[in-house]
């Protein structure tokens, strides 16, 4: 199995000597300053992904947009611009916030410098154990630009259709430099509406369905304790 990147920077180690339990709706503990790949199921992840939101939960509709829709619309942008990417590629896009839904926290771009290198440490921590909970191979240099890319395209859309910014804003105030999107990438997969979020159930629903679906196809679903060795 590959390995994630080492989930905690040079010189920033956890305290043991306190716990921060999280329970999950199926009754599993995550310690959020010493997690295992173990410590939820995927439906917990699902629900903590839909109820979990980007721009900071505002939103120009009723609703604001959960992190678990956001992560369909990168993934299927991935697809769209690499055919050939492999169920394995494409679950890691779905998961590629995945430690937000497990921390039930999107920090808005502005405020990270000002959570500081623990919290950093503690979100890659979070970030490396599902990496090894879903067998997901680290970034190289290309893979991670093309995710980047998806990202940052689905980010600027979302700033102008879903969060309310102006194209402007969106370069000048975001600096995010991608084009917007003028159709939602969701809306022929799924024959919604074009950029409005969906309920937290509905969107619990279609991400664990997707999750289900490329775990099954990468095949790892039965990523077992003992196939998962530590860090070096």
């Amino acid at each position: 199995m590959h390995l994630s990147s080492s989930p905690v920077p040079q010189g920033a180690t956890p305290d043991t000597t306190t716990r921060a339990w999280v329970r999950m709706p199926s009754g599993r503990r995550l310690d959020l300053l010493d997690p295992t790949p173990f410590d939820w199921d995927d439906a917990d992840l699902a629900l903590g992904l839909a109820r979990t939101y980007r721009w900071g939960g505002h939103s120009a509709w009723p609703l604001p947009l959960s992190v678990a829709q956001h992560s369909i619309s990168v993934m299927l942008l991935r697809r769209a611009a690499t055919p050939s990417l492999s169920p394995l590629d494409e679950l890691r896009e779905l998961l590629h916030d995945a430690e937000e839904g497990l921390l039930g926290f999107d920090a808005i771009s502005v405020i990270k410098p000002f959570l500081g290198d623990a919290f950093r440490a503690l979100t890659q921590r979070l970030e490396h154990m599902v990496f090894l909970r879903y067998g997901l191979p680290a970034w190289d240099a290309k893979s991670h630009a093309a995710h980047k890319k998806a990202d940052r395209l689905a980010a600027a859309s979302e700033a102008v259709h879903v969060a309310g910014w102006s194209a402007e804003e969106v370069r000048r105030t975001l600096k995010i430099r991608a084009a917007i999107l003028p159709e939602d990438p969701l809306t022929r997969y799924y024959d919604c509406a074009p950029w409005e979020p969906w309920p937290p159930a509905l969107a619990c629903e279609r991400f664990l369905r997707e999750l289900e679906r490329l775990t099954g196809a990468a095949g790892t679903a039965s990523v077992k304790p003992a196939s998962i060795k530590p860090a070096p």
